[in-house]
């Protein structure tokens, strides 16, 4: 039989073609190597595709390029939080809440892997809206990306100078609170998008008023920079900050909204710094002026008229002590000291005073 038909008769016979010079054994030994040879190289292929791709997940993802959802119970909020939350938040988030159940969550929060607890996130920004899925009970679209904590915060910032209802005085105590955290000037007024004039005079805000005041009032969405430097200034008196302590814990004080709550202080902290200023007119047995009495606030002063000259001021004053002793008597009915009345000029140095 020739070759060929050799050859075509294989194709069709379930007997293997004889074979005069290939030992069985030491072929199938050959063929062996090649066929696993192929079936490795096939599998390292397919296990290199899915870690490239796995690679490219997570790039995609650490990028914030990929829109992921993730259980907020594992979300923890940020190391500084940027708002208050005070009775008109309260509306707003229920109206933010029912926006998300009807029609989703259209704006991913950005979160970071937390960098002490393994498994669980942390947020730059978009905490309404993590405390809202958390309500809901439905999971938050988030951006995750590799966020360092000058990252953090500056995302953060930047994303709350957009938002047009965060007030003067969350911004102050967002950038004091991150200037208390160890972060540089030069990264919160990244953070803030504001100079260094500006964000001076926020810090300032914060320093002057204290806590429990700023807590009292809230955020007061109305209240500028200019009322509260007005208010911080106010603090300086020792007086006026106890006055606005007790009047912060009033009910009445307390059932006001925000932005009363401000005015009132405001009002109260102004009206004790710059007092009404009050002059009464002294005359003598025959109706002629002789001092002027002014009233500042807890200052007084005796204005003695011209034409009396500085004689009568001498004689006044070598009086004083003895004026002060009858008051002292018959109006608050201490004992008198014993205070020596003496005339003439240059006399006063020698009058014994009350300690």
């Amino acid at each position: 039989m020739s070759k060929r038909s050799q050859s075509i008769a294989s194709m069709f016979s379930t007997r293997a073609p004889e074979t005069k010079s290939i030992d069985p054994d030491a072929a199938g030994a050959a063929k062996t190597p090649r066929v696993a040879s192929a079936s490795v190289r096939s599998m390292r292929e397919s296990f290199s595709g899915f870690e490239r791709e796995n690679e490219e997940l997570r790039a995609r993802i650490g990028s914030g390029a990929m829109i992921v959802s993730i259980d907020p119970a594992l979300i923890d909020p940020s190391p500084v939080l940027d708002r208050f939350e005070d009775d008109a938040d309260s509306t707003a988030f229920q109206t933010l809440c029912q926006a998300i159940e009807e029609r989703g969550q259209e704006i991913p929060v950005l979160l970071r892997q937390h960098p002490f607890a393994q498994g669980r996130y942390q947020s730059a920004y978009g905490h309404r809206r993590i405390r809202a899925a958390r309500v809901l009970g439905r999971p938050v679209q988030a951006m995750i990306r590799v966020l360092s904590d000058e990252d953090l915060v500056i995302a953060q910032g930047m994303e709350n100078s957009t938002r047009e209802d965060l007030t003067y005085i969350e911004r102050a105590v967002f950038a004091a609170q991150l200037e208390q955290t160890g972060h540089s000037r030069h990264v919160i007024g990244r953070s803030l998008a504001i100079d260094k004039a500006e964000l001076s005079k926020l810090i300032t805000v914060v320093r002057s008023v204290p806590p429990e005041t700023i807590r009292a009032i809230g955020r007061a969405p109305k209240a500028g920079r200019t009322r509260w430097a007005k208010l911080a200034e106010a603090m300086s008196d020792i007086y006026v900050v106890s006055q606005l302590r007790r009047r912060q814990i009033q009910p009445d004080f307390q059932a006001l909204k925000s932005d009363d709550r401000f005015v009132d202080l405001l009002r109260l902290a102004t009206r004790r710094n710059t007092p009404e200023k009050l002059e009464h007119t002294v005359l003598d047995g025959r109706g002629r002026r002789i001092a002027s009495l002014v009233t500042t606030g807890r200052d007084v002063r005796l204005i003695i008229d011209p034409e009396l000259g500085p004689s009568f001021a001498q004689y006044l004053e070598n009086r004083l002590p003895g004026l002060v002793n009858g008051y002292r008597s018959s109006i608050l009915g201490e004992t008198p000291t014993d205070s020596v009345l003496s005339e003439g000029p240059g006399s006063a140095s020698q009058t014994p005073r009350r300690p």
